[in-house]
């Protein structure tokens, strides 16, 4: 190595300028100091870089008169091009680059043989056709004119749009911003997908189908035969997998809860599934549920003539406080009423009395009581129907039933100084003097803060308690179903879950849960995006929420969803608005409307 040594510098020619502790390169446009690994010198020079140029020469017969032999990189450039010189150096360190015929370095070069020849021209033909099929499908894709055969340079495109990856080659190429809205959008635009393609589930880890765990069958075992005694599970008309049922017996209430824990032992294969699920998938078009679907039968209240659960008895005083809890499981036989049928049973009295008086109570501590308008969205043959979600009695019934049982369970667990999985709220920022009406619970809401789960107790603001637990939803939520094997051990006198082992399974499943809210919603706004799709034009009666800037929040009753809108005028909040469908951006997931004058 010395001055003016022609060397190649990260695959680039460059001309030794000094040699010290580093080396001093001049490249075609900057000098460098680099280190001395960092270059590979090609021609010992003297070089400039007008005597650097790539050369013809005879490189196949050169291949063809060595093949599989081993030689010099000096031997092979005289082989070659009929001398050693700069620029025939830097020529044959190019044709080292391209390997097709030889491979290695300045200081030994090995010779291809020609099967590996054959073998590599095969290949870089195959790459090159597939060059060309993918610039040709880039010029059929600007055009929107796709071949079915273009649905394999897609899969990029369709991966971004599901948000399982970040990147995009079909979207780079075209000079479209690489997100998953504008691949949705392109998806949608060359018909690879239509409306009907919901992405939200798979963006948010969810998995579309219910859980292929098996579930042990029900080991024998002592239950209270409470069959005689009438219980009820009360739920809208489509549910599938009704998982409470309620008694009332003189100043006993009674809540039976599905007992899948009696069958799924902590940490086993179905405890395992449900955890990293975290809760049932309930989607307009479908149902992936936590546990798996044979489970049904077996653990779902009312759907057999008797059903295996876990009862919590609660023993109410005079004014319906909590006397005394007991916990024990049970043989039940159920009747399935919808919440429309249940208004009607005089025989449900009793509990209606005790809602009314549990939510007085609850409010007097200081819960919020929140009520907006809900739908219940469904996707049956390629039709998207959304139905407003009616209040009735029996729900308000059942819902202080279940808040009830949870308080009731917490403060037992505390009693029993056991490990269990907590449910907390901490205190929201209400205003002074909330808005009254729909406004009011839209206000209250906002300021509600999220909730935690936890192994510590604590106060559960929303509510109004002092402690709070969930119970009652082991089918469907895996806190519950943990809460149901924390229970079964302290009452059989077995092994309980200590506190570090709970919370580390509690974090797991909150998470794989609050992913599962969080798709079940993004999922409702694209299928009420959907719906509206045909509906340019229509008209919708809304009201009004508050003002967000230069634009006001309008509540749409009948969609149950909440929109912004830059109105003509201030509006008082609940005042009524008639809104136009302006358009809608289906991979936004957005409908615009606009006042209707």
């Amino acid at each position: 190595m010395r001055e003016k040594s022609l060397v190649a510098y990260k695959n680039k020619p460059a001309v030794i300028t000094e040699i010290g502790e580093k080396i001093g390169i001049a490249l075609s446009k900057e000098k460098l100091n680099v280190r001395k690994r960092d270059i590979e010198v090609l021609h010992p020079g003297p070089c400039s870089f007008a005597d650097i140029c790539l050369l013809e020469g005879d490189i196949r017969g050169a291949w063809e008169l060595m093949e599989g032999e081993q030689t010099s990189f000096v031997e092979l450039a005289e082989l070659i091009y009929g001398e050693y010189s700069p620029a025939s150096a830097w020529s044959l360190f190019n044709i080292l680059l391209d390997g097709l015929y030889f491979y290695g370095n300045v200081t030994s070069i090995q010779i291809r043989t020609s099967e590996d020849v054959v073998s590599m021209e095969k290949k870089r033909a195959n790459r090159q056709n597939v060059c060309a099929e993918r610039d040709e499908f880039i010029s059929r894709l600007k055009e929107r004119k796709l071949l079915l055969k273009d649905a394999q340079f897609l899969q990029d495109v369709e991966a971004l749009a599901y948000g399982q990856t970040k990147k995009s080659r079909t979207l780079r190429d075209i000079s479209v911003i690489e997100t998953p809205e504008n691949a949705h959008r392109l998806l949608l635009n060359v018909g690879a997908w239509d409306f009907f393609v919901n992405p939200h589930p798979t963006r948010f880890g969810c998995q579309l189908t219910s859980s292929q765990e098996t579930v042990p069958p029900i080991p024998d075992e002592k239950r209270v035969d409470m069959t005689d005694l009438s219980a009820f599970a009360i739920d809208n008309a489509w549910s599938t997998d009704p998982d409470d049922a309620v008694s009332f017996d003189e100043n006993c209430l009674f809540v039976h809860v599905s007992d899948p824990a009696v069958s799924i032992l902590p940490n086993s294969a179905a405890d395992r599934e449900a955890r990293t699920r975290g809760a049932t998938l309930y989607l307009p078009e479908t149902t992936s549920r936590m546990l798996c679907e044979d489970s049904l039968s077996v653990f779902a209240l009312g759907l057999s003539e008797r059903s295996p659960a876990l009862t919590f008895k609660m023993t109410l005083n005079r004014d319906f406080s909590l006397a005394n809890m007991e916990i024990f499981p049970s043989w039940v036989k159920v009747i399935r009423l919808t919440y429309e049928s249940a208004d009607k049973l005089v025989e449900l009295e009793g509990l209606f009395k005790f809602a009314e008086n549990n939510l007085r109570r609850r409010i007097e501590a200081g819960a919020v009581n929140i009520n907006l308008p809900e739908v219940h969205i469904t996707v049956k043959e390629r039709n998207v129907n959304i139905e407003p979600v009616k209040t009735f009695t029996s729900s308000n019934m059942v819902r202080e039933c279940m808040i009830f049982t949870g308080e009731a369970t917490a403060q037992w667990a505390i009693k029993q100084r056991l490990p269990f999985p907590f449910v907390t709220q901490e205190v929201g920022d209400l205003p002074r003097e909330p808005l009254p009406g729909m406004a009011g619970s839209y206000q209250m809401r906002r300021c509600m803060r999220p909730r935690s789960i936890s192994t510590r107790p604590g106060s559960h603001f929303g509510l109004g308690l002092s402690a709070y637990t969930q119970v009652t939803s082991p089918l469907r939520r895996y806190v519950d179903l943990l809460a149901h094997e924390q229970i079964r051990a302290f009452l059989k006198g077995e092994e309980i879950i200590q506190e570090d082992d709970l919370f580390a399974r509690l974090a797991t499943g909150d998470v794989s849960a609050t992913a599962t809210v969080r798709a079940e919603r993004a999922s409702c706004d694209h299928w009420t995006a959907v719906y509206l799709a045909d509906k340019k034009n229509s008209l919708w009666d809304g009201l009004m929420m508050e003002k967000r800037g230069n634009k006001s929040v309008v509540m749409i009753p009948r969609l149950g969803m909440e929109t912004q809108v830059l109105l003509r005028r201030d509006r008082e909040p609940n005042e009524q608005v008639t809104l136009k469908l302006s358009s809608v951006r289906l991979p936004e997931s957005e409908a615009v409307f606009t006042e209707e004058v």
